[in-house]
């Protein structure tokens, strides 16, 4: 039985509700240059009126702005020439039908526009296809609370989403999504440290590095908060929560130490800027980030799956299910959409072709050492389906899963 989360002074829990865009409607950051808000806007209008002539006007039923920038708080880079943008511009495509099928016809056209807008953009622009339909019936999860609470409309107004209620309500977000959180920003704090170990190392490294290790510092904080029902959409609301959340009984000594990442992971999300650190410097705060993310990613996974995991070791080896919630007829379609017929015949041909990522992860990142033993080595191998053996090209094979299932 797992100890509850709660808060201190025990405040109300949240109202379903809670969540509902509260950032200055006409603003995509807090604190941007008029400069900058201009600029955004425009490219705003410009994917508006891009989208609208690939997409006919009876299929396309509205697109949003989600991330930051969306919920009016993007990052602001400030430059000598003025405020720049700093993160991706991600806009969600509503498209009527079966969103496999708008996918195979719309698809690489919208990926070749974010292309072409990212240049004007100063920044990368990215397109997700999906359907109102899917979304009214889909379960929630991060993405879907993020969406629905926090976003901008460039084509579309509010009453569409009025059946999309259930997706506001941050207490319905899975602990499977706050082990899906922490798997994406662990895997590029794992792509920085490959950076790390190459013979060059350029400032856009550096720049690599201190972006990831920021992002995982709030995701940290942010798992937490999903575990307690309390995540919220904004980042600042956040961290508020988080520094009143009561530790459990037997709070972890990393408790207070998540907290402080916290912080500067808010930070850096509002304020981002290139890092001047040296190798050695950055090595030594990935580092300890990595130390201190193993032992949220156990503590984590022991609560999702009702198991202790005392080690990496324990957690590989461990045979259970780590992705109980799938199906296991849809986890064979997976495998062999991604694997070939010959991943029918495997013995984890009904799992999640995720649990690979979990186990990958855990060895490459927080147990290197471990790839010294043969037998550590072999599990690795088999679970990238890679020929690999060295540091880099296990990483390597590991991206190329991580794409396809994260």
């Amino acid at each position: 039985m797992t100890t509850p989360l709660i808060l201190a002074d025990s405040p109300p829990a949240p109202d379903p509700r809670d969540g509902a865009p509260a950032a200055p409607a006409d603003r995509f950051t807090l604190h941007g240059s008029p400069a900058l808000e201009r600029h955004l806007a425009s490219t705003c209008a410009r994917v508006g009126a891009a989208v609208g002539a690939c997409i006919p006007p009876l299929k396309l039923e509205a697109i949003l702005l989600g991330g930051g920038y969306g919920r009016g708080e993007g990052g602001v880079l400030q430059t000598p020439t003025g405020d720049q943008p700093y993160n991706d511009l991600e806009f969600y495509v509503l498209a009527r039908g079966n969103v496999w099928m708008n996918e195979a016809q719309y698809g690489r056209a919208l990926e070749a526009l974010g292309a072409e807008l990212a240049a004007e953009a100063r920044l990368h622009v990215e397109f997700k296809l999906t359907s109102l339909a899917k979304l009214e019936r889909g379960p929630v999860s991060m993405f879907s609370y993020d969406l629905v609470t926090g976003h901008r409309w460039v084509v579309g107004a509010e009453p569409l989403l009025a059946s999309c209620a259930h997706h506001r309500d941050a207490r319905r977000i899975p602990l499977a999504e706050a082990t899906r959180l922490l798997l994406n920003r662990a895997s590029g704090v794992l792509f920085a440290a490959e950076r790390l170990r190459r013979a060059e190392f350029t400032p856009d490294d550096a720049d690599f590095v201190g972006r990831n290790l920021a992002k995982l510092q709030l995701a940290l904080g942010d798992a937490l908060l999903t575990v307690a029902g309390q995540y919220h959409w904004s980042c600042q609301e956040r961290h508020r929560r988080l520094r009143r959340l009561e530790p459990p009984g037997t709070a972890p000594g990393w408790w207070r130490e998540v907290e402080r990442g916290h912080a500067a992971g808010v930070a850096f999300k509002l304020f981002p800027c290139r890092t001047t650190l040296e190798r050695d410097a950055l090595q030594a705060r990935l580092d300890a980030l990595v130390t201190l993310s193993r032992q949220v990613w156990l503590w984590l996974e022991a609560r999702r799956l009702d198991r202790p995991f005392p080690s990496v070791r324990d957690y590989v080896w461990s045979p259970g299910d780590k992705c109980p919630e799938s199906e296991p007829f849809a986890n064979r379609l997976r495998n062999l959409r991604g694997f070939g017929v010959r991943s029918l015949g495997d013995s984890r041909a009904a799992r999640h072709p995720r649990e690979r990522l979990f186990h990958s992860l855990s060895l490459l990142l927080w147990e290197p050492a471990l790839l010294n033993d043969p037998w550590s080595r072999s599990r690795l191998q088999y679970e990238l389906r890679s020929a690999a053996t060295d540091f880099t090209g296990l990483v390597r094979a590991y991206k190329a899963l991580w794409r396809r299932f994260n």
